[in-house]
């Protein structure tokens, strides 16, 4: 086997959403692209476009820009390791966590969520992988879908999942109504 084979064996596939309502969403999503792009050891390889989404949960707050990139990382990430990193990229971008539980779907400069870490699957409360409302968002899977076709999760075709959510799309713009707020 050559170096270069198994350098390519050995990389992981991850789905990152990103998403923002502040008045400079466009600008926030591609500062985020720009941090996550930074990070060592691995490369951003592909990006959806961008889809402007209705509110889910908490819906007095203007729609979202969102999106979902691609990253391929060395073996060296893991999924703890890449949330903190994403985290950490949240923080720099001046995303405050509301205190207040009613607004935990409430306006944000930047939210990054780590929907999919290649096939793993982590049930760590402080790192859950697949995202644990990924297969519930409209938001998150039709973008994955423009960027991994072929993605599963949990042994389900992505499509599968979307086919399964009441939802409408209409130009880039998502429109879902309400998603369960739970987990």
């Amino acid at each position: 086997m050559t170096e270069n084979h198994t350098a390519l064996h050995e990389e992981i596939r991850a789905y990152v959403g990103l998403g923002s309502n502040s008045p400079e969403a466009e600008a926030m999503l591609a500062l985020a692209r720009e941090g996550l792009s930074r990070l060592p050891e691995l490369r951003l390889s592909a990006a959806s476009p961008l889809y402007s989404t209705e509110p889910q949960g908490y819906t007095e707050q203007p729609w979202f820009l969102n999106q979902v990139v691609e990253l391929i990382l060395a073996p060296v990430w893991r999924p703890r390791r890449l949330l903190a990193a994403m985290l950490r990229l949240e923080s720099t971008l001046g995303r405050v966590r509301s205190p207040d539980p009613a607004l935990r779907y409430g306006p944000r400069a930047i939210d990054a969520d780590l929907l999919l870490f290649g096939e793993e699957h982590c049930s760590d409360p402080a790192c859950r992988v697949p995202h644990p409302r990924l297969t519930q968002r409209a938001f998150a899977l039709v973008p994955l879908l423009d960027i991994a076709p072929q993605v599963r999760i949990e042994g389900t075709a992505a499509t599968q999942w979307l086919a399964r959510l009441n939802y409408r799309l209409d130009g880039c713009r998502i429109f879902q109504g309400r998603v369960p707020l739970s987990v």
